[in-house]
């Protein structure tokens, strides 16, 4: 019995797709980056300002969004975009509104947008954030 040459052809395109995938897998591609331990923030704190050392740090339900708070008394809020973490050290002229076990950070942006971050100590973080 002969194999038709195209059969093959469609056969070897499947497991190379499959190799492809698992391979993908493996490294962990196409994966949604979380924020899940304070080493994970500290890193990505690191990433957006060189040096930034965070003394406290508040991770948002999910991963998706962090607050940090460097000796200095500097606050850098940290959210996901696409499949990487980018941050902002706030200002003055930060706005921040408490809601029910959450916050909501408009860092006065207008390419950065607003974060809200449902966190553990809302109030502490509003607060601290009000003083900048």
């Amino acid at each position: 019995m002969e194999i038709p040459p195209l059969l093959i052809q469609f056969g070897g395109s499947i497991i190379a797709i499959l190799a492809i995938y698992l391979l993908a897998r493996a490294m962990g591609l196409g994966t949604t980056p979380k924020l899940t331990d304070e080493a994970a923030v500290q890193h990505a704190a690191n990433e957006v300002k060189d040096g930034f050392s965070p003394v406290r740090i508040a991770i948002a339900r999910g991963g998706a969004a962090a607050l940090a708070r460097d000796v200095d008394g500097q606050i850098m809020v940290i959210k996901r975009h696409g499949n990487q973490f980018v941050g902002r050290v706030l200002t003055r002229s930060a706005k921040v509104c408490e809601v029910v076990d959450a916050i909501e950070i408009d860092p006065r942006e207008t390419q950065f947008g607003t974060v809200r971050l449902s966190i553990v100590d809302p109030g502490y973080w509003a607060d601290a954030i009000n003083r900048l």
